[in-house]
């Protein structure tokens, strides 16, 4: 599976590249006003007084203030998925690309806060997150790692007898846990814990001689 392929498709079917200007500024508002503040004390009024644009455009571009926060996920995930698309060209051997995945995973959630916390605290308690595009486009990215492992599999790197989707769960959780008490309480996460996260996610996937 292509990682581009998912990104081109929700590109054209959300037109990013042709928005209205006040659609993009209001995310870019929410985005500056995350930095400060979590989403819930956030109201539509404030999100477009400090755009200074009508706060109807809200509900006609959105429906409502969680609307906005689903296309600033989902722009943030479209850039996640192309700068791993880009690393994964230079990467061979499915433990190599999962090398990869991993760590551009953590580096974004530790660089980008805003993103990190959007994914991991605010969306998925809420079930309208689970039939908006910004799900199909992460399961999309789901079932990217899932045909790397398969791709292991097959090639002898990783193991045969543990479910691919097991390993997926494995490795998302993984990277999950070890960002989430950064992302609540601020601080940085240091090289050697994911070093640690690779080496043990490897020695439970690998096949024999592949840690």
């Amino acid at each position: 599976m292509d990682i581009s392929k998912a990104v081109n498709q929700n590109m054209s079917r959300n037109g990013r590249k042709s928005l209205p200007p006040s659609m993009i500024k209001l995310a870019e508002t929410l985005d500056e006003l995350l930095k400060e503040k979590d989403f819930n004390s956030i109201s539509a009024a404030e999100i477009s007084r400090t755009a200074q644009v009508n706060e109807s455009l809200i509900y006609r571009y959105f429906k409502d203030k969680r609307g906005v926060l689903h296309f600033l996920l989902h722009n943030y995930m479209i850039d996640f998925m192309e700068d791993i698309g880009r690393q994964l060209k230079q990467g061979k051997g499915a433990l190599n690309k999962l090398k990869i995945i991993i760590r551009g995973h953590i580096t974004m959630y530790d660089t980008n806060r805003v993103f990190a916390k959007i994914l991991l605290l605010e969306v998925r308690n809420f079930p309208g997150y689970f039939e908006s595009d910004t799900y199909e486009l992460i399961k999309s990215y789901g079932r990217f790692m899932t045909a790397i492992i398969n791709e292991g599999v097959e090639s002898g790197e990783i193991r045969n007898d543990i479910p691919l989707s097991r390993i997926r769960n494995l490795i998302m959780g993984g990277i999950e846990h070890a960002c989430m008490a950064p992302v609540i309480f601020g601080y940085s996460i240091s090289d050697e814990s994911v070093d640690d996260l690779v080496k043990l996610l490897f020695q439970g996937i690998a096949s024999p001689g592949n840690t």
